[in-house]
């Protein structure tokens, strides 16, 4: 039984039902200090009912109340505080723990509902930069979160591989490329090209026209310029994979916008034959005004398809193959008004899914305060931002612990886990201003902090020889211990408040609070002194690594056994 159950049990047959346990669970508190007990109950809600003062019925209550289940209960005031009983407390805790391992805090919520998740969604022809992090590791932490819920997360790699800007890239490979150099470096030489593009049209605003005559190209099926398309789009991918390899992440599928060009007419047709569709100066639009939207637009004057009308297709396309319980884009938060009408047009549209989109929003990353940019040059490239952690990190490495095993592998976990805790331990919806140093150190709130404090834990097993733990009798009511066994308990709670706000944070920051208080533990605590709680000690030693690891790998982060 959950703690608060415990408590509101107890409570409801001290007032002889007057409130129900469930009303009960939603108004106990946690007192900020444990001195004023584990679990607090406040009787004001019932000075009404019972014409008494809150301390009166606080007083009352405890004369009343069965304590057999607790250390014990007292009056504080308007107060009822209630002392769990640490030994029973610990030793089922411990007991979850260790018997389910890895597999704490699973639960089923999801039902096995698939849920499709739009992330990443880099352009071809263009590197991954640092703009590119948030979106990705944002998106593989929800599906573990979402995985871990129950659900079947699908994460759909939406590449930016359609528009006018293909007929730029080609216009300026023609111009100014050559094979061989795309060849050797593809991603660098093609968006140098790209650059150089927009700089050379400052002054020959005629490229664009040239641009456009190339996409017009493509799009009517070019031998030449479909040719340059599919090697720009296989390079691409191709050095794609290599960063996300090197950052843990994988997709289910790699459906880019060119994906859905043949499915364009029959969104408009679909749009048409549900009456949506009507003309504004030439265009195409669906009216939101009942939504308190502006108008959706879904065709240029000229009959050109915009982003919606690939997103419609996607959406619809996602809900037909998927059936998904539901439809999520992690996408920056300046996007937040598109998707409101993109909702509000799937709605109007009929789209099963659509009462279940959800955009997940992200705040700006940016670089010493400067927003990143391709089109200006002003490229932080991921890639290289990765190898300078895992650098640094094997540096810090060798002077902590020169005779580490596997040393390069240990760097790439903490260097690159350094970069992707550093990110997600920010509330998704901030702004992160990026500083690759106070990431990779070892003390504060950090990702390798969180590492080291898993390492420790090895550790001390290892030095305790101990491999094998009993699930009973595990019993601890000292502070620090109690502490560890509180945080234990609150995992499965945290697991699923990440989903429920799609916030990565919220287990980023537990794994914080859970390392910071296990390393007060650690010091504080002769863990291998040879008495009768230390096999207790030790298996509530082995809880915190195994939820630590779990915590870290939700977040996509690795955990080195020894650091």
């Amino acid at each position: 039984m959950e703690n608060k159950e415990l408590v509101a049990k107890a409570l409801s047959n001290a007032l002889d039902g007057t409130l129900n346990v469930e009303d009960i669970v939603n108004k106990i508190e946690r007192p900020k200090d444990s001195k004023m007990g584990d679990l607090a109950f406040p009787t004001f809600i019932l000075a009404k009912k019972f014409r008494k003062a809150p301390q009166q019925i606080a007083s009352d209550i405890v004369e009343k109340i069965d304590q057999n289940d607790f250390d014990h209960v007292e009056a504080a005031g308007p107060y009822v505080n209630f002392f769990l009983d640490k030994a029973k407390y610990s030793e089922n805790v411990i007991a979850n723990v260790l018997s389910q391992s890895s597999n704490y805090g699973q639960n089923n919520d999801g039902n096995g509902g698939n849920v499709t998740i739009d992330m990443s969604s880099p352009n071809i022809a263009k590197p991954i930069s640092m703009g590119h992090l948030r979106s990705t590791v944002i998106g593989n932490s929800v599906a573990n979160i979402l995985s871990k819920n129950g659900y079947k997360p699908i994460k759909d790699n939406h590449l930016g591989d359609w528009g006018t800007q293909f007929g730029k890239l080609i216009t300026a490979y023609l111009m100014w490329g050559n094979e061989e150099d795309v060849k050797k470096d593809p991603i660098n030489n093609l968006v140098k090209y790209y650059v150089k593009f927009h700089k050379v049209d400052k002054e020959k605003p005629e490229l664009d026209d040239v641009a456009r005559d190339w996409f017009r190209k493509l799009e009517n099926g070019d031998e030449e310029a479909t040719k340059l398309w599919k090697w720009f789009r296989e390079v691409s991918i191709e050095a794609f994979e290599k960063i996300y390899d090197k950052l843990g992440v994988s997709f289910d599928t790699y459906n880019g916008e060119a994906f859905y060009n043949d499915k364009l007419q029959g969104v408009v047709d679909d749009l048409d034959k549900k009456g949506l569709l009507t003309k504004s100066q030439g265009a195409t639009i669906v009216d939101l005004d009942k939504y308190n939207l502006n108008p959706a637009l879904i065709l240029k004057s000229d009959g050109a398809s915009l982003y919606i009308t690939r997103d419609i297709a996607t959406a619809m396309y996602r809900d037909e193959t998927y059936h998904p319980a539901m439809n999520l884009y992690v996408v920056g938060s300046e996007q937040t008004y598109y998707f409101k009408q993109l909702k509000a047009v799937l709605t109007e549209m009929g789209i099963p899914s659509a009462k279940d989109l959800h955009h997940i929003p992200f705040g700006l990353i940016t670089v010493n305060g400067k927003k990143l940019s391709t089109r200006s040059g002003r490229i932080i490239l991921l890639d290289e931002v990765l190898d300078d952690s895992i650098e640094i990190a094997k540096k810090q490495i060798a002077e902590k612990n020169p005779d580490l095993p596997n040393k390069d592998e240990v760097a790439k976990e903490v260097g690159v886990g350094a970069i992707v805790f550093g990110d997600l331990q920010n509330e998704k919806i901030n702004n992160i201003d990026f500083n690759l140093e106070d990431q990779l150190r070892f003390e504060g709130e950090t990702g390798p902090y969180v590492q080291y404090a898993r390492a420790r834990a090895e550790s001390i097993l290892r030095k305790s020889g101990k491999t094998e733990f009993s699930i009973s009798d595990n019993k601890l009511n000292d502070a620090e211990s109690w502490n560890i066994v509180k945080l234990l308990n609150d995992f499965p709670q945290m697991v699923k408040l990440a989903c429920s706000e799609f916030e990565p944070s919220v287990i980023a920051k537990y794994s914080l609070r859970l390392a910071k208080a296990f390393n007060k533990y650690y010091a504080h605590t002769k863990i291998l002194d040879d008495d009768d709680e230390k096999d207790a000690r030790l298996a509530l030693v082995k809880s915190v690594s195994i939820v630590l690891k779990e915590s870290l790998r939700i977040l996509g982060v690795k955990s080195p056994e020894e650091m």
